[in-house]
């Protein structure tokens, strides 16, 4: 079969989505040229779709092939590179570039795949289990019996923050928006499921952390970060990683109409009502955290020793062959997916 990588001309809906033929180079120094059998979708990857992802115009600009994950076998390696050979079994990261049949990476962004996952669980790991790891531990640093609510808990952040937020000790609360995503919330860690789709999900957050939350973690933008913040505890930290209630659920094309009134209500947190108030907010975007070592290297060896120890499972993987990359898209923009969905070449 010959190498292909998905390329997205111009922003758009589902349509720009286009398979091509990828002329393959050898890897350079230090790099790795990998065989990909299974690539990780994300949300990220709708956005930059649709021309909204800042760091992808930064960094790459059109035509752009997206894809932050892969996993595969090593077919060729570059010079200086000598603890990895030909048809050894690997999983790793890119900053964009991972639509493809074959990926090259700086060695540094390439890891041993562990015995306990498949290639598609792999292939699924890395970007959500980096987001949830940066954003518990390196950001909100919660004490074990701290109370933590996570939003889409069902989806692939957010069943990764409930695995790690057991291990932290901490009391998980976890919102889905429908009945068939609550047990796989419950089994991943939560103590308390919230089922927005069948009950009020401020009071029902309210009835399970009286006193407020420790940590409230956030993915949806201005349809929760307003009441977020207010059901912070004193003290306590939101954490902001994405902004999903912005943008459309069908279509695959951004209401820009919508996007402004959304931008208008997305509140702004002052100094003062922050002091006064004693809380924080913080946030973060994976895609420029790449360059920072510790992230791929001391973050993801405590995540791998986690999964070898049992402690840590891969979310529950959806399959769509790599030319049905827009039914994957669609999909994931529906919000009814629990998990990972990955691309298989």
């Amino acid at each position: 079969m010959s190498a292909r990588k998905v390329v997205i001309a111009k922003p758009g809906g589902y349509g720009q989505l286009r398979v091509e033929n990828l002329n393959q180079v050898s890897p350079g120094a230090g790099e790795v040229l990998v065989a990909t059998q299974a690539i990780g979708v994300n949300y990220a990857d709708c956005v930059i779709r649709m021309g909204l992802y800042a760091s992808a115009k930064e960094y790459v600009g059109w035509p752009i092939t997206p894809g932050f994950e892969f996993s595969g076998t090593v077919e060729a390696v570059g010079a200086g590179v000598e603890d990895l050979a030909p048809g050894d079994r690997v999983f790793g990261v890119t900053r964009f570039g991972g639509y493809a049949t074959h990926v090259t990476v700086a060695r540094h962004q390439l890891f041993a795949l562990p015995s306990t996952l498949t290639m598609e669980q792999a292939a699924g790991f890395p970007a959500v289990f980096l987001t949830a790891y940066f954003a518990l531990f390196e950001l909100a640093h919660p004490r074990p019996g701290a109370t933590v609510l996570v939003h889409s808990a069902a989806g692939g952040v957010g069943s990764a923050l409930l695995q790690l937020g057991r291990i932290a000790g901490c009391r998980m609360v976890g919102v889905v928006g429908g009945t068939h995503k609550v047990e796989a919330a419950r089994a991943l860690g939560a103590e308390v499921v919230i089922d927005k789709s069948r009950e009020d999900l401020w009071k029902a957050a309210e009835a399970a952390a009286p006193r407020g939350y420790d940590v409230v973690l956030d993915a949806n933008g201005p349809s929760t970060l307003r009441d977020s913040y207010r059901h912070l505890a004193s003290p306590g930290k939101l954490v902001i990683y994405g902004f999903h209630s912005m943008l459309p659920r069908k279509g695959g094309r951004p209401n820009y109409a919508k996007l402004a009134w959304d931008w208008l209500r997305t509140p702004r947190f002052d100094p003062l009502t922050l002091t006064n108030d004693n809380t924080s907010v913080l946030a973060f975007n994976l895609s420029y955290l790449f360059e920072q070592r510790f992230v791929l290297e001391e973050c993801m060896a405590r995540l791998l020793t986690w999964v070898e120890e049992g402690k840590v499972v891969s979310p529950q993987v959806t399959k769509f062959p790599l030319d049905a990359v827009a039914d994957a898209h669609r999909a994931l923009e529906s919000g009814t997916t629990v998990g990972k969905l990955v691309l298989v070449p």
